[in-house]
This record gives structure tokens, sequence and C-alpha cells, in this order.
């Protein structure tokens, strides 16, 4: 009986406990049980300092409850991905692009009346103020070939700019078939309509460009290609050439229309024919002089302007239209 009584005092005591766990056994007396009571019991604070524990651990236990809230999403709150709700939205687009395009037409040539357009005298095409801009281009260089040669763009000093840099490499790739190498390019790229359309610009009103360029005093060569969709013509564009000078000042260049030469893959042909400035395409400039070592080239804007002083219409006397005689 005294064993029993002893168990009992003991387990009743062991309740008390914190750790219920640990005196869940009854056999390990009433000292451990008195130990077990004593050490795990907390601490009593003062009544200012518990108020002030209470307000921080209750503050951080809002702040976790705010982090983890932030960090778990819960199913119904993740974004849902529907392909036909972006279809739809795409047609949307198109399609308001497309009735913008069509109320233009019907006020006159980009939206604006005819006055106005016959009565321009000077017009910026490209112009370099945001990176929006820059998207606009694109920039190759021979590496495409397996060269060295190395082109970046970027904008200019003060977002009023593009810089154009890199360094030209003449070595050729080392694979067998290419034997010339070294050239850097900037082009423009195709504009585009609704449906992804292609687009063209007409410059029929002007006859000279017009550049706002500083570069190193390398020569640049300009391309300008033609709207076509003949497979054929893909790799014909007409070309002159643009000397800079050097130093820190700007220089405006004056390209005449009439002097682009026409040229197939390189190549300048012998029966030249007149550029039509009522599907112009795409416009580039080209590096490829064979000085290797760094180059810079910054365009302020490109533009077509009309220069009543000039009256040629074409340059080049072996053209099938001045000249038929030469191609019978």
């Amino acid at each position: 009986m005294a064993l029993v009584h002893k168990l009992l005092n003991g387990t009743y005591i062991l309740r008390k406990c914190p750790k219920p766990r640990v005196a869940s056994c009854p056999f390990w007396g009433t000292r451990f049980a008195d130990y077990c009571s004593s050490s795990f019991q907390k601490p009593v604070a003062a009544p200012g300092k518990a108020s002030s524990q209470r307000k921080t651990k209750g503050s951080l236990e809002e702040r976790h409850q705010r982090e983890v809230a932030l960090e778990i999403t819960s199913p119904e709150d993740k974004p849902e991905i529907s392909f036909d709700k972006a279809i739809k939205e795409e047609m949307k687009d198109h399609f308001r692009r497309l009735k913008d395009d069509i109320v233009k037409y019907w006020i006159g040539p980009e939206g604006r009346p005819l006055h106005e357009v016959l009565m321009e005298q000077a017009k910026v095409v490209w112009q370099f103020r945001s990176k929006e801009d820059l998207d606009k281009w694109t920039v190759t260089s021979d590496k495409a070939i397996g060269g060295r040669s190395e082109v970046f763009l970027k904008m200019g000093k003060n977002n009023q700019s593009a810089l154009l840099y890199g360094t030209l490499s003449s070595e050729a790739p080392q694979d067998g078939e290419s034997g010339r190498s070294g050239y850097c390019a900037m082009v423009s790229k195709i504009p585009r309509g609704p449906f992804e359309m292609k687009r063209s610009y007409d410059w029929s009103q002007f006859n000279t460009l017009y550049l706002r360029v500083r570069g190193d005093g390398r020569p640049w060569m300009v391309n300008i290609r033609e709207d076509t969709d003949i497979i054929q013509r893909k790799d014909q564009m007409y070309s002159y050439f643009m000397f800079t000078r050097g130093g820190p000042y700007w220089q405006e260049v004056k390209i005449p229309f009439s002097k682009f030469f026409f040229s197939n893959q390189g190549r300048i042909r012998d029966a030249q024919y007149q550029l039509l400035l009522d599907k112009i395409s795409s416009i580039g400039f080209t590096l490829a002089d064979k000085v290797d070592g760094p180059f810079f080239l910054e365009i302020d804007f490109i533009g077509v302007f009309t220069d009543p002083a000039h009256t040629e219409e074409f340059a080049y006397e072996n053209s099938p239209e001045l000249n038929p005689r030469l191609f019978k």
C-alpha cells in the first residue's frame, strides 16, 4: 500500500510539470518531477518589462505573418494563363490598328491632309531620343560568318543621339570557305502594320537624304533597300559613300538620291537603275574600309528634304531608261 501511495503521489506531482512528455513515466519519482517543475517553469518578469516584451513579440509576429502572407499565395491568387484570351487580345489590337489605318487613309497620307504633305519640304524619319528609337534598328557584323569584328549600339550622351561603336577586324575566318571578312553594319527594321503587314516609306516628294552625324574620320557606306517580295531581289540595294571628318564637331551630310548606285550582293552592276522613292523599306550604314581597330559613329537624326538647287534626276548614263542603245 505504501508503494502504491508513493506512485500515485509522484504521478500527481508530475502532472504539474510543463513538459508532460518527459514526465510521462511515473517511475522517475518525485525528485525529478520537482526538478522539472522548477527548471522548465518560465521566469516571472517585472510587470513593465513583461508588457514591453509582449508588445515587441506581438509586433514581430505580425511582421512575420505579413511576410508569410506575401510569400505564400493561394491557388486563387495565381494568374491564369489563357491562350484563347491572349489570342483574342492580340486580334483586337490588330483590328484596332487596322481601323486607325483606314481612318488615316481617308484623311490623307500618314493621317494628315494632302495639302500639308505636299507643302512639306523636310521630314525627320529617324531620331534617337529613347531606347524605343534604338529598338527600330539592328546591328550585325562578320561574326555571322565566323569573323572577329564586334559592333554595339547604345544611346549617346544625354540621350540625344545613337552611338554605334565597336572593333573592326579583317582577319578571315578559319573555316576554309570565307576568304574575306571585316565589316560592321547598322540596319533599320522594316516597319510593320496590322497583322504584321510590311510597310514602306514614301519619299517621292523629296530628292535628298539628310543626316547629322559625328564620326572618327572613317568612310561609311549608306545603303537603301526597296520594298520587294521577289526573292531574287532580296540582295539588291542602292548605295553611296559618306565620309566623316572626325573631331568633336557635328557635320551635316546631304546625299541626293540621284547619286545612289545599284548593286547586287555587294557588287556594282553594269546596268544602273533609278531608286524608287515611293517604296523604301530600310536604310543602313556599313563599315568595311579594311582598317583594323576601334571605330564609332554618332547619329543625331536621319531625314529627307527637298533641295531646290538640285535638279539632277539620275547621275549614271548606263541606265536602260536613259541610254537604251547600250543594252540592245
